[in-house]
């Protein structure tokens, strides 16, 4: 009887997940709605604190990077990142890829690889180049790079989760930085001997016959690019505030602490610090933009597309987490009786299951915050897990992500491409490999740093 209300469960949250992703943007989010009312109401499933932690770390970084992009900051990296690829147009393929790593990095999601993915498009094909190697290993690298950034969503989720297990957030980074960053340079060299060269490539001489696309220009654009007053110091004041997040992340005496009557101390969260150091980075950066351009230009923040990719991601994550653990905590004694036996002897087999999610999920944080839980309860040892971390990056599997579908729009060549299987398109090789690398390396440098 319990293996029936198992798979009729497990059948109505894959649904909702499935529905919810055909859906978009804040699907997942409602249609997890819709699951946790048919487990609760329809099978008495007690239903589990919210992710409220996850929610509100998401909302401060989303506020910070927003203010950010409304400050004109994030235009101004934009532009000098696509300087350095035009000066250096035949090793695009490895700078591309670098620059999307560190954008995300830096501010915690990969949607801002989004204004920079063009100029890798035009400067790839103005150099003779496949744009198809750089476009493909910079998305790929935009995703593995959310699993490294101690800013975002997913790295918070994994903090929170394994807390009980005396894991630090600089642990977690010194893992998964390294892992995720060697990987994608990996798959930067392996995507730069893939395709036909341009001159030879079919569908790109037949566009050119076409008048589809016009042929590349040998001169260089002019720069007309005009920062805005708050630019270069609201990007300072962001990047001051990511490297005290680190530190503070490193060193637990610059936390507060308090002890209570019998002597234990407990030091404050990094969930919490980064929530009070990003919503005070954001503060600065609106007082600052109040100087130099007027209280109006406070506007500009919940316009922007940081903002309006974030806030869904809060909604979905809300919806999806929260009906992931209320399934999971219902079903959790016939879980563990039916696979813990497997997972103790393979459990390796627990990074394909993160993989499997994260295709439906389109979210790394809502993976993480679905099914990590799962891993502890089943006593996955917690480096183990830090180092499966990156098998989260699975949603570029099928190419309907939007990073994925943005680069295969810009890309006029119609080189980056969805084939005609699908499953075989420009991003599966590169994610593929990049994936395993970055858990292997992973599971190593956890070893190491962590030790099991």
């Amino acid at each position: 009887m319990d293996a029936i209300m198992f798979v009729v469960q497990f059948a109505i949250v894959l649904a909702c997940i499935f529905i919810g992703a055909r859906v978009g943007g804040m699907g997942l989010g409602v249609m997890g709605g819709l699951g946790m009312v048919i487990l609760v109401f329809g099978f008495g499933a007690m239903p589990q604190n919210p992710p409220v932690d996850v929610m509100l770390i998401i909302l401060a970084v989303v506020t910070a990077a927003a203010t950010l992009q409304a400050a004109g900051g994030m235009d101004w990296i934009v532009n000098k990142s696509e300087k350095l690829l035009r000066k250096n147009p035949k090793r695009i393929t490895f700078l591309a890829p670098i620059v999307t790593y560190f954008f995300t990095f830096c501010e915690g999601t990969g949607h801002c690889s989004y204004a920079i993915l063009p100029a890798i498009a035009e400067i790839a094909r103005g150099a003779g180049i496949r744009p198809e190697r750089p476009m493909s290993i910079a998305v790929i690298a935009s995703q593995q790079a959310v699993t490294a950034s101690p800013i975002a969503a997913a790295t918070a989720s994994l903090l929170s989760i394994l807390s009980g297990a005396d894991v630090s957030l600089i642990q977690i980074i010194a893992c998964s930085f390294p892992a995720t960053f060697v990987a994608c340079m990996i798959g930067a060299f392996i995507q730069s001997k893939i395709g036909k060269e341009l001159d030879d490539d079919p569908v790109y001489q037949e566009r050119l016959k076409q008048g589809l696309v016009e042929p590349p220009s040998d001169s260089k654009e002019v720069d007309n690019f005009k920062p805005s007053a708050c630019a270069k110091g609201s990007v300072i004041i962001f990047l001051v505030f990511f490297a005290v997040i680190l530190l503070v992340g490193v060193v637990d005496a610059i936390r507060p602490s308090w002890t209570d009557a019998t002597g234990n101390t407990t030091y404050l969260s990094m969930i919490a610090a980064v929530e009070m150091l990003m919503l005070l980075c954001a503060a600065i950066i609106i007082l600052y933009m109040m100087k130099k351009e007027g209280k109006e230009s406070i506007a500009k923040i919940p316009k922007g597309s940081v903002w309006e990719a974030g806030t869904g991601a809060v909604v979905a994550i809300f919806g999806v987490a929260w009906m992931g653990d209320t399934f999971f905590q219902a079903n959790k004694e016939f879980i563990t009786n039916s696979i813990a036996d497997i997972v103790s002897q393979m459990p390796w087999l627990f990074a394909i299951a993160l993989f499997a999610l994260s295709i439906l999920l389109f979210s790394q944080a809502a993976t993480v915050r679905t099914l990590m839980p799962l891993g502890v309860s089943l006593g996955i040892p917690a480096p183990l897990l830090v180092g499966m971390f990156p098998a989260v990056n699975g949603y570029f599997f099928i190419p309907n992500y939007p990073t994925c579908v943005a680069a295969i729009n810009f890309d006029r060549t119609g080189t980056t491409h969805i084939g005609k299987y699908v499953l075989n398109h420009s991003f599966m090789l590169p994610g593929m490999v990049v994936t395993i690398l970055s858990v292997v390396f992973g599971i190593g440098l956890a070893s190491i740093f962590i030790g099991f």
